[in-house]
């Protein structure tokens, strides 16, 4: 039996942070200081940090695209729904016959990460954010089979799966990065379902806390080895570092062992990966930390080195000390490797893939495309685009050019959230949007 004291203090406690979100979310809450130009590229302006009691809490409600309407695409290119009524759909994969596979997916269930005000709070924010729908756990594939841009076959692909989202394919075999672990499934090149279950190449860092839940993953030129993106299990290791065995990093995973080692770490939230084949390195995209205002931290696109540390916890942007973090490792901090170029703070990239192939304008010939899912710790909103960096000899270099924009009312409500990025056979880029439960196709005009 409930007890009733217990259970008039939780409501209370409940409607006392119910009014500090309210308060957090009005016109006396912090402001960002700088515009997003100011904090992005290889040397953005990092200003003071602000500890405010009650955080900035700044959400995009989720409403869904109204008829007719649509992102807006960048000069010389448009953009239509290659598909819709989809499932929440987080990452896009395109297989070497054109089959664009879908992982439509959300957050497992984490009974005790709903445990205490802030995660109750946190749960809220999500939810208005539109990422408290069920996971379908499966994944979908999208045929266009007459070549007009629009994808008029769809199947269940592959389902019964847990919380998937990163998806590759070496050879004849698929492999699947679920929330828990890696898995393998045997292909044939234009089959529709794979009905056989998985083998299990690799477990990963999940539990009954699993933070940051997705895992995506790449593979190497030759085939042999995967790299996998883990996040951290906590905002700044406010659960203790044990917690985060394994985490906040990136993994280096051999695909007939199952043997890894941790390739780079002191990553936050690494999501999208890609290879620049200049130089051959591997980039990805990092969600950085929350709770320091508006203009910090940050989020990154950068080349990965082998062992190399990225700051988290302990220093953000190289050796920017974050005094919140206890104990503290100065000796970490002085190891700590400067991003190549910053996004923004909180703009949420999530999606990354190099431009090579891609059939739109000039100007897009070489850099990254990279999905901004878009701020909920900021005012003003950031993010909630997709964006282009140019690259030149092999290095992010000059100002990111908008390429997908529209996704936010006037009033600030979210239309839609750009996520995964891929570009089909006749290089267009694809984009999954899990608000819009579209998969947005943007093509030269």
């Amino acid at each position: 039996m409930n007890n009733p004291i217990i259970y008039t203090l939780t409501l209370s406690a409940k409607l006392y942070f119910s009014i500090v979100i309210v308060l957090a979310m009005s016109g006396c809450a912090e402001k960002a200081t700088i515009s997003i130009s100011q904090g992005s590229g290889a040397n953005p302006i990092l200003p003071a940090p602000v500890h405010d009691l009650i955080p900035t809490v700044n959400i995009a409600p989720a409403i869904g695209w109204p008829d007719k309407l649509k992102p807006t695409a960048s000069l010389g290119t448009q953009v239509e729904a290659f598909a819709r009524e989809l499932a929440h759909p987080r990452w896009i994969y395109t297989l070497p016959n054109g089959d664009v596979l879908v992982a439509e997916s959300n957050s497992p269930a984490q009974p005790e990460d709903k445990e205490g005000l802030k995660n109750w709070i946190a749960g809220l924010v999500m939810k208005r954010a539109g990422a408290g729908v069920p996971s379908a756990n499966r994944i979908t594939l999208l045929r266009d089979t007459n070549g007009d841009g629009l994808a008029d076959l769809r199947s269940i692909f592959l389902e019964g799966l847990n919380s998937p989202f990163g998806m590759t394919l070496i050879g004849n075999t698929l492999y699947v990065a679920n929330t828990d672990a890696v898995l393998r499934f045997k292909y044939q090149t234009g089959q529709t379902n794979i009905s056989e279950q998985g083998k299990k190449l690799v477990d990963l860092p999940a539990g009954k806390i699993n933070h940051h839940w997705t895992k995506n993953i790449i593979a190497s030129s030759d085939g042999n080895t995967l790299y996998v993106t883990i996040g951290s299990n906590s905002n700044v290791a406010e659960r203790g570092m044990e917690v985060e065995a394994g985490r906040a990093a990136i993994w280096q995973v051999d695909v007939n062992s199952g043997e890894y080692k941790v390739f780079a770490s002191g990553l936050r939230n690494p999501n999208g990966m890609a290879w620049e084949p200049q130089t051959g390195a591997l980039w990805t995209v990092v969600n950085e930390r929350d709770e320091l205002g508006s203009d910090l931290v940050p989020d990154y696109l950068t080349s990965v080195k082998d062992d190399g540390f990225y700051g988290w916890p302990y220093s953000y942007f190289g050796q920017h000390v974050d005094t919140r973090v206890s104990p503290q490792r100065p000796d970490l901090v002085a190891l700590a490797i400067s991003p190549d170029y910053a996004l923004g703070a909180h703009t949420a990239p999530l999606g990354l893939v190099y431009s090579a192939n891609n059939s739109l304008p000039e100007r897009f010939a070489t850099g990254m495309f990279i999905g901004q899912h878009g701020s909920w710790n900021r005012r003003p909103h950031s993010g909630y685009k997709v964006i282009f960096v140019p690259f030149v000899n092999g290095k992010a270099q000059g100002q990111a050019i908008d390429v997908l924009t529209g996704f936010l009312s006037k009033d600030g409500k979210a239309y839609g959230r750009p996520v995964g990025l891929t570009l089909d056979l006749s290089g267009a880029l694809l984009v999954a949007d899990d608000v819009g439960n579209t998969i947005w196709r943007v093509s030269a005009e």
